[in-house]
């Protein structure tokens, strides 16, 4: 199965796919913020020792956020806020193994430097705007819309 069987084509629905690359960036910024509010939470309850593991903490709790966030409507905050959603191949919006998959792959390029350029390359020049990882598993990051 093609994404041209499922998909919108880009070319004759462009909006749906316009300034993703930008919004992806600007959601990762608030999710960014987020869950360093979060973390910042969670650390009095670790008696202030968290401050020695802080970007630890920070991966783990930016993990499970992204996980529980994309599980649940398919977007993080910071992606709802910029109006934008993560389909897979067949439409669908992302369930728990999708949403653990697709973060596990995130994080793996953006872990690797060079595959974080190579996703960035991808989101700018791919007709669906998509990521490295959104390559592999067959996922499209949209424009939110009630019409798809």
């Amino acid at each position: 199965m093609s994404y041209s069987e499922i998909l919108p084509d880009p070319d004759r629905h462009e909006e749906l796919y316009a300034d993703t690359p930008t919004k992806r960036l600007l959601a990762w910024l608030v999710d960014l913020v987020i869950v360093a509010v979060l973390c910042a939470l969670i650390l009095p309850f670790t008696f202030f020792t968290g401050i020695f593991f802080f970007p630890v903490m920070m991966m783990v709790i930016g993990f499970a956020y992204r996980v529980i966030t994309l599980a649940r409507g398919s977007a993080t905050w910071g992606m709802r806020l910029m109006s934008m959603e993560l389909r897979t191949m067949q439409g669908h919006r992302f369930d728990l193994p999708t949403a653990f998959l697709h973060t596990l792959g995130y994080s793996v390029s953006f872990a690797v430097f060079p595959l974080q350029i190579v996703s960035i390359v991808l989101m700018l020049t791919s007709s669906r705007r998509q990521g490295l990882t959104d390559h592999i598993m067959g996922t499209v990051p949209m424009n939110k819309t009630t019409l798809y």
